[in-house]
C-alpha cells in the first residue's frame, strides 16, 4: 500500500535548513497556480488581493516561503506567458529575492523546478521590451523539495513542504497527470468540470492524503509540518497532531496563508471587504492563533 512515508522521509532528510528565532517573520503561501490570465487561470481572480498582501509582508520585513504550485505549469507550457500575465507580482517577488527573503519549494504543478538547470534557464532573466534586452529576474534562485526552519534557541523544527509526497498519483505519475490536465481537464475546467484526480477537488482523495501525512508526523515525534496541495486550511490545537495546511491563493474571493512571528503561528485570510460608504478594501482576517510554537511538543 502506498503511504508516502519514504518520500516524506527523503524530503525531510534532504531539506534546506534555515535558522530562525523569535524575531524572525515568515509568511507562507502555496497553491497560487499563477497562470496566463486566460479563463482557466484561477489565480487571476485573486491577483490584486495576493499582490496587496505580499506588498504588506514585504514592507513589514517578512520572509516569503512559497510551498509549491506557485506557477501553473501543467496547464501552461511557457513561464513567459505567466510572467507577462502577472508581471507586477514577479517584480515584487524579485524584491524579496534581492533581500534574500524568498524561499521557494516546488510542488506537483511546478515539479519541473526540481531541475536546477530548468530554473536557471527559465527564471534567471526575462526579455524586457522597454529596453530591448534580457534583464535579471531571479538570479541564482534555488527551488527545494522541503525546508526545515530550525529555532536557534530551542532547536525546535518546523517542516515545510508541498505535501504531494503523500499523493501517489500526483507525485509518482505527475507527468501523466500533467498530460491529462493539458489535453482534457483544462478545457473542461473552463466549463466548470473539476479534475477528479486532484485532492483539492476530490474529497475522498483529500482525506487519504491528509491521513498519510498525519501518520508520518506522528511517527516523527509530532514534528510541526506545514503543507499545501489539498487547498484545505488546517490549524491544529497543541494537543493534536501538528499538521498544518496554509490553504491556497485560489479560494473564491480570498487567499489564505500561515504567519510565523514572535515565536508563534497563525492562520490568516486576506479578502475584499466593503466599507460603510460602499468603497472596497483588502483586509487581513485572523482565522486561528496566534499559538506559540513551543506549545506543540513531540
Amino acid at each position: 500500500m502506498f503511504s508516502g512515508k519514504k518520500k516524506l522521509d527523503r524530503a525531510y532528510k534532504q531539506a534546506k535548513v534555515i535558522a530562525f528565532d523569535n524575531t524572525s517573520k515568515f509568511i507562507l503561501f502555496s497553491d497560487c497556480h499563477r497562470g496566463d490570465n486566460s479563463f482557466a487561470d484561477d489565480f487571476s481572480n485573486n491577483r490584486n488581493i495576493y499582490y496587496h498582501a505580499l506588498k504588506h509582508y514585504y514592507v513589514k520585513d517578512f520572509n516569503y516561503a512559497e510551498l509549491g504550485d506557485g506557477d501553473e505549469l501543467w496547464e501552461n507550457t511557457s513561464f513567459n506567458a505567466i510572467l507577462n500575465a502577472h508581471k507586477n507580482v514577479y517584480m515584487l517577488m524579485k524584491q524579496f529575492h534581492k533581500k534574500k527573503r524568498l524561499h521557494m519549494i516546488w510542488g506537483n504543478h511546478d515539479m519541473v523546478y526540481r531541475n536546477p538547470e530548468y530554473v536557471k534557464k527559465n527564471l534567471s532573466t526575462f526579455f524586457d521590451p522597454k529596453v530591448g534586452k534580457e534583464v535579471e529576474l531571479f538570479k541564482d534562485l534555488t527551488y527545494n523539495e522541503a525546508i526545515v526552519l530550525k529555532h536557534k534557541d530551542t532547536n525546535q523544527e518546523v517542516f515545510l513542504t508541498h505535501g504531494h509526497q503523500a499523493d501517489w498519483w500526483n507525485y509518482t505519475f505527475w507527468k501523466w497527470s500533467r498530460f491529462m490536465v493539458r489535453v482534457l481537464w483544462k478545457p473542461l475546467n473552463v466549463m466548470g468540470i473539476a479534475d477528479p484526480t486532484s485532492p483539492a477537488k476530490n474529497y475522498t482523495e483529500l482525506i487519504k492524503v491528509e491521513r498519510r501525512t498525519k501518520n508520518w508526523i506522528t511517527a516523527n515525534n509530532n514534528l510541526i509540518t506545514i503543507v499545501g496541495h489539498t487547498h484545505r486550511p488546517r490549524f491544529p490545537e497543541p494537543c493534536d497532531v501538528a499538521f498544518f495546511n496554509d490553504g491556497s491563493c485560489v479560494h473564491p474571493r480570498s487567499i489564505t496563508g500561515i504567519e510565523i512571528e514572535n515565536g508563534a503561528i497563525s492562520l490568516i485570510k486576506w479578502q475584499i471587504a466593503t466599507k460603510e460608504d460602499g468603497t472596497l478594501q483588502i483586509v487581513r482576517v485572523l482565522l486561528e492563533g496566534p499559538r506559540r510554537l513551543v506549545d506543540y511538543k513531540g
